[in-house]
């Protein structure tokens, strides 16, 4: 049988645990953009601005509407896959192996607040691990990755 006063306990230090666990903390190579959006509102927003900027969804996923269907509750999130066939073509050109992180990813996550951040791992930090192999002419894919990547930021939130 369990103790009622251990359960306690445990649901008390576990519960900052979970309610921090919702935003975006700054990390390495990463972009994070908070907003005023709602996350259905930048993640339209994102969508929209992905094609504008020459790029391509290749895939969208997310937990929320199936552990909404499983009676779990969590934030909002989505992970957009976004690339495109030429730097695909040419990457493969440097680096078999660095397409292995094709497509890169934005995450859009709702926030405590109800408002909505957008982030990702920049491209070149992504493909750093690969310069080795893919030299120079890899770092400069990664570095019109990153430029498309910001341009499509700044469409989706307006900054």
């Amino acid at each position: 049988m369990h103790n009622p006063l251990k359960l306690l306990c445990a649901a008390v230090i576990l519960l900052p645990t979970m309610a921090d666990a919702g935003d975006i903390a700054p990390r390495e190579g990463w972009r994070i953009i908070e907003t005023d959006l709602a996350h259905a509102q930048l993640l339209d927003r994102l969508l929209e601005a992905v094609p504008a900027e020459k790029m391509g969804v290749v895939t969208e996923a997310g937990p929320t509407a199936v552990a909404r269907e499983r009676g779990i509750e969590i934030p909002e999130n989505r992970v957009v896959g976004v690339f495109n066939n030429d730097y695909a073509v040419r990457i493969l050109d440097m680096s078999t192996a660095a397409m292995i992180e094709a497509p890169l990813r934005f995450y859009v996550t709702e926030n405590d607040d109800g408002n909505a951040t957008l982030s990702w791992k920049t491209p070149s930090f992504v493909f750093a691990p690969y310069l080795d192999e893919g030299g120079d002419e890899l770092a400069v894919i990664a570095e019109e990755i990153d430029a498309r990547f910001e341009a499509i930021a700044s469409r989706a939130t307006g900054e």
